[in-house]
């Protein structure tokens, strides 16, 4: 497992769990691999963080006192519809099976979510269906890990923010990024405006070394 452990050192995770014991096993396991590790007892608070600190992976109860892990699901892939979703649960129910496949569910596990269980839905969830890298254009790849835009030989450092809004592009490739979509994702609680988005779209087409960014007039962008 150090490979995966060199995978997702600078990754994020969210666990969203109500059982206190299982939640703080699973996060301690997880302190060992990834760069952070966001908690929350129930479904209000795992959205709350998921806004606020876009973690790269979620791993999510299916049943929880306070709401449930689908309803969360369901309300994660409004913003981010590609988003790696780990789901646990104690029960095998047929309808929670197919609730999880409609909403494309990266791994399923039946709990006790043993070390090993984890291990491999991670590796699964992360590496196998979503890649390390995002192919944007012609030899151009964003790394999810590195923050880095990657084209032919060379190498182009990106913010945080930069990161987000070209995976929000690539992720509704087929669909308009809304000005609300920017504001949701990218801004989260600070107001956009207008003028803050100009520039912040003129600088990130500066280090672009070839033009994806579609303006869409009045409602956003898209990728090209």
């Amino acid at each position: 497992m150090r490979q995966l452990a060199k995978k997702v050192k600078n990754l994020s995770v969210l666990l969203v769990e109500d059982d206190d014991e299982i939640r703080k096993r699973i996060a301690n396991t997880m302190s060992f691999y990834f760069k952070d590790v966001f908690e929350a007892n129930c479904g209000e608070d795992g959205y709350e963080i998921f806004v606020e600190e876009k973690p790269d992976l979620c791993i999510l109860d299916i049943e929880m006192k306070n709401g449930n892990g689908i309803e969360l699901v369901k309300k994660i892939r409004k913003i981010v519809p590609e988003s790696p979703v780990i789901m646990l649960s104690a029960y095998s129910k047929e309808e929670y099976l197919l609730e999880l496949i409609n909403d494309n569910i990266s791994y399923y596990i039946l709990k006790p979510a043993t070390n090993e269980k984890l291990l491999k839905a991670i590796s699964s969830a992360l590496f196998k269906e979503n890649g390390e890298k995002i192919l944007l254009a012609e030899d151009l790849y964003l790394n999810l890990e590195t923050n880095e835009l990657t084209y032919e030989d060379d190498i182009i450092a990106l913010r945080k923010k930069e990161k987000h809004f070209l995976k929000l592009l690539h992720e509704n490739k087929n669909k308009i990024v809304t000005y609300d979509m920017i504001q949701e994702y990218i801004w989260v609680d600070k107001f956009m405006t207008q003028n803050a988005l100009k520039l912040f779209i003129r600088d990130l087409r500066k280090k672009l070394p070839v033009d994806i960014i579609n303006n869409i007039v009045n409602e956003g962008y898209k990728i090209k």
